[in-house]
């Protein structure tokens, strides 16, 4: 499902093509690419849960605004983010590219996922897909999209 997910953001959304398609025809594209059809019902049943946010439908759990609280991961949260992932998280609330409702967002959609090994730069992608679909986050997903970018490209000496 993560592979189906990680071709439709680079291919229509990432890309700025026209992201009005229908679902009938995304669904043949992903079939003529040699995706299976569960993962790719599970992965446009992801992005419609996505745009529950979007859409303001659902709501990101409450959180403590208190700045001193810390936030407690669930088991099931930890099997999904290790301690490389959860220290991501963290930094990016203290950079402020994350706030409490979309680093609930984002946690909430890695838990949603069906894949068994999910890895830091798996994060990286989910993370700019909620920002990317969420309403008045242009400047945290640019700054995201800097950060992934620029790691990538930048070398260390």
């Amino acid at each position: 499902m993560f592979d189906v997910l990680m071709y439709l953001f680079e291919t229509y959304i990432h890309t700025e093509t026209d992201t009005q398609v229908d679902q009938e025809r995304l669904t043949d594209d992903l079939t003529d690419a040699g995706f299976d059809q569960e993962d790719i019902s599970n992965a446009l049943q992801w992005l419609e849960k996505l745009a529950d946010y979007q859409e303001g439908l659902v709501e990101p759990i409450q959180m403590s605004g208190d700045p001193l609280s810390m936030r407690i991961y669930t088991a099931e949260e930890c099997q999904k983010l290790d301690a490389d992932c959860r220290g991501f998280l963290l930094f990016l609330e203290q950079v402020q590219v994350l706030n409490l409702d979309t680093r609930e967002m984002v946690i909430e959609r890695v838990t949603a996922l069906d894949s068994l090994e999910f890895a830091l730069d798996d994060l990286k992608w989910v993370i700019l897909m909620v920002l990317f679909n969420i309403p008045g986050c242009e400047d945290a997903y640019q700054q995201m999209e800097e950060l992934l970018f620029d790691a990538n490209d930048s070398i260390l000496h």
